[in-house]
């Protein structure tokens, strides 16, 4: 499966494009809204979630709420564009006074303001924050969606939680259920625990505060994924290359583990290995799930585990010591409007990255085509996986 986003933060809005959806999928839209509202959630975020309400509207490839097999695009508005007709016109219009004054020249450290206008060369750094803003981010939400549609139909699901903000860290691993996935949806930072969720609301208010911005960690689980997808035969199919690609992709992801990852060096292989085991009807199993569900670039049938470290946001409310591109001179970092920790949101970028990745090595080796047609082969997998 194959996709392409287009848009700018400003603009009218953000567009996808998905190819090789397979046909006979019904897609529905209210759940496809819900990603993308719960992608807009999460304390800290900035005045524009309030602004815009994410609303998806499929232009082609879906007829009578089923997929037909042709290209799936579609469109998500941007409410705000009325406020930036002018800024962000499209049609040739003769420089003004106006244009001048609101021409962006101090960079940000640690976004790609000084990085792209070296790279593309613009009049300001106005045309590269337009597009490298996380808020392309809400099409890939999107189109995460319409792969976890898939997925859902094959008994496997994708989940995820923060476990740090700041230095508010949640002490150990969360043990999903019902119980568990509810009070993540439920808290405000999408944190397990109540008592943790609340220190890091806090540190954000600090933050804010102080004109500042937060990072941190969020994990994301897929369960029921199937043994035997991706590969070792070259580097380029092994599925954790692919997955660790995906999370990478997320603006301002900066490190990426896969289940223990972080610890790896400092166990010993007897420590860290997870052993085998086998059962009559079972198959064979694992205890622990430290590789995190992948094993020589390939699933080994325990749930993959991702864990993803995100920096601050470079946009702070007192800046940063910055150079305008022009004049050379010292100057403070501009203060576009921004959130003051997004790691919540990122957890559903990342579940959205996670679900493409799955659904890729899913259809490379079950097909690409009919739905039904992949079911009937993932079925017939399943069953020689419990046999062997």
């Amino acid at each position: 499966m194959r996709y392409l986003t287009a848009g700018e933060s400003h603009g009218k809005g953000l567009a996808g494009i998905i190819d090789d959806y397979p046909s006979g999928v019904s897609i529905g839209i209210d759940f496809l809204n819900e990603e993308l509202a719960r992608r807009q959630k999460g304390f800290g975020r900035g005045k524009r979630m309030s602004i815009e309400k994410d609303a998806i509207e499929i232009i082609s490839g879906v007829r009578k709420g089923k997929s037909i097999g042709s290209p799936i695009s579609f469109i998500i508005q941007n409410k705000d564009w009325c406020s930036w007709k002018e800024i962000m016109d499209i049609n040739p219009t003769r420089s003004n006074d106006k244009d001048l004054k609101n021409r962006l020249l101090n960079p940000r450290p640690g976004h790609a303001d000084l990085p792209g206008f070296l790279k593309y060369r613009p009049d300001d750094i106005r045309d590269i924050i337009e597009r490298s803003s996380a808020r392309e981010t809400a099409a890939r939400v999107c189109i995460g969606g319409f792969a976890k549609i898939i997925l859902k139909l094959m008994g496997i699901n994708v989940f995820s939680y923060v476990s740090q903000i700041g230095k508010i860290i949640l002490n150990k691993d969360a043990v999903l259920n019902d119980i568990i996935l509810t009070e993540i949806e439920r808290s405000e930072v999408r944190c397990p625990d109540k008592n943790t969720g609340k220190k890091m609301r806090e540190e954000i208010i600090k933050a804010k505060k102080q004109g500042d911005s937060l990072g941190g960690k969020f994990k994301v689980i897929a369960t029921g994924v199937p043994a035997g997808l991706g590969s070792y035969s070259q580097w380029d199919r092994r599925i954790d290359g692919r997955i660790a690609c995906a999370f990478m992709s997320i603006p301002s992801v900066k490190a990426v583990e896969i289940g223990d990852g972080s610890n790896v060096s400092g166990k010993t292989g007897t420590k860290f290995h997870d052993e085998i085991h086998y059962k009559s009807g079972t198959g064979f199993y694992r205890k622990t799930n430290r590789a995190g569900g992948v094993e020589g670039g390939i699933t080994n049938g325990e749930s993959i585990v991702i864990g993803a470290w995100m920096k601050p946001i470079p946009t702070t409310a007192i800046g940063l010591h910055t150079v305008n591109i022009r004049t050379k001179k010292s100057d403070k970092s501009l203060k576009e409007r921004s959130d003051i920790c997004a790691v919540p949101s990122a957890s559903i970028v990342g579940e959205a990255v996670l679900s493409i990745e799955i659904l890729n090595f899913i259809q490379e080796k079950f097909g690409r085509d009919n739905m039904e047609e992949i079911l009937e082969n993932f079925n017939c997998y399943k069953k020689y996986l419990e046999k062997v």
